[in-house]
């Protein structure tokens, strides 16, 4: 009876210490892994970046991801959401599978760095004639996906389920089309058979070796506002004539700041109203019929989001009403808020612990900007995490920041970002297989 005791007790300790010592052969691997391609990412990315592309017209990109996949006996689907990639890596061994993704896309913008692999594009964006820039990092998100599908499928008969690897078109979204990017992928049936999702930001004001993280809401939602107020036109001198649009505007702007300072509980989440350009009147002396705005909403959760967007719609059409003007209102829901699984992001911390250390991991505040992996989230449990990008010892206040034509990455952070990614990957396969 004794024995039989001792061996019921001993076998889950054994299996820990099976569990735990390939787990440990597997990061062991990883990292020699990621060290040794370091030089390959690097020129992927640079290669990338000195030829962007807009959203939906990655085809250079998409062509040089799908290439690279095949290689290295992947299976890869092409043309999904336009101009994505998805490849399916298959492990030796049951298990769940995992998606990574990195987003390809670059922005109308023209770089005005000095590097050798600069961009050389340009592209005619909204009837406009632009550069084009990775302005935001995407081109490091390729290089990085790319090295860790390499790193995994060379060990693939180690790896417990399987790993799906999606190259996302359009995240920074595209003018001509309603639905791109990632919420295109998910109605085309990319998230079906998938248990996990992971995916990473490269971010230009974090130090290299540092990774960001945060359970729950971690990125808003984002919104497009467009108001057009309606009054009666009349001479300059004779406002008592008219229905002033202008100062009616002007109220409504004011008005929608009370928004965030009555009616949002910001010690919970904060969010965002911003009028970004106004447009009304042609003369000095002319009150005019009518003025547009337009402007961007940004909420964590659904349900601030509602709460935000009845705010705008009573102050809007109140104030407008007050004045003797009519209104139209149109609020465009864009990306909903990006939110960590609580429960995986609990579970999945110790993975970043061991590839970054613990004490290289952040815990930080809601992040204002928007990110279309939100979509990926809502179908399937998810943690998006920031990859340190600036040079150590660099000044966040005065690094240029994302979307801006002096943007740079410091590339001494990718191979961190293809341990953490790979590490996600092991970690959980192995904790939830049969």
């Amino acid at each position: 009876m004794k024995d039989h005791l001792r061996s019921f007790l001993l076998t889950p300790l054994l299996l820990a210490s099976v569990t735990l010592y390939a787990q440990t052969e597997l990061r062991t691997a990883i990292d020699s892994k990621a060290t040794a391609l370091e030089s390959k990412v690097i020129e992927w990315r640079r290669d990338i970046h000195m030829y962007p592309e807009l959203g939906n017209q990655e085809f250079r990109t998409a062509k040089k991801v799908a290439d690279h996949l095949r290689s290295l006996g992947i299976e890869v689907t092409e043309n999904v959401a336009v101009t994505g990639v998805v490849g399916m890596l298959k492990g030796g061994k049951p298990g769940p599978t995992v998606a990574l993704r990195a987003d390809m896309d670059a922005l109308p913008v023209t770089e005005r760095n000095e590097l050798p692999f600069k961009s050389v594009n340009t592209a005619t964006y909204n009837g406009q004639e632009t550069g084009v820039m990775h302005a935001c990092g995407h081109d490091s998100h390729v290089a990085i996906l790319m090295g860790v599908a390499e790193v995994l499928a060379g060990m693939k008969e180690n790896l417990a389920g399987n790993v799906k690897f999606i190259f996302q078109p359009a995240e920074e979204g595209v003018f001509d089309a309603e639905i791109a990017g990632a919420e295109l992928m998910v109605k085309e049936g990319v998230m079906e058979d998938v248990d996990a999702v992971f995916g990473l930001h490269i971010n230009s004001q974090t130090e290299v070796g540092q990774i960001s993280y945060r359970s729950g809401p971690i990125m808003a939602a984002v919104d497009n506002l467009n108001i057009t107020v309606k009054g009666t036109q009349a001479h300059g001198a004779y406002p008592w004539s008219s229905v002033d649009p202008i100062v009616t505007s002007s109220q409504i702007i004011m008005g929608l700041q009370t928004i965030l300072s009555r009616s949002v509980n910001v010690t919970k989440n904060p969010a965002v109203v911003t009028i970004g350009a106004i447009h009304g009147g042609i003369r000095h002396n002319i009150i005019p019929e009518e003025v547009e705005m337009i402007g961007t909403v940004r909420t964590f959760g659904d349900e601030q989001q509602t709460l935000v967007h009845k705010r705008i719609n009573e102050i809007v059409t109140n104030i407008a009403a007050s004045a003797g003007a009519t209104v139209e209102l149109n609020l465009e829901k864009l990306y909903p808020s990006t939110v960590n699984d609580p429960d995986l992001t609990a579970e999945m911390l110790p993975s970043l612990e061991a590839a970054a250390g613990a004490e290289n991991i952040n815990y930080i505040s809601p992040v204002t900007g928007a990110e279309d992996f939100s979509f990926f989230q809502r179908e399937k449990p998810g943690v998006f995490i920031f990859l340190g990008g600036m040079k150590k010892g660099g000044d966040p206040a005065t690094t240029p920041s994302h979307h801006t034509p002096d943007f740079y990455i410091d590339e001494g952070g990718f191979v961190l970002g293809m341990r953490a990614l790979s590490y996600l990957v092991v970690d959980y396969n192995d904790k939830h297989q049969p």
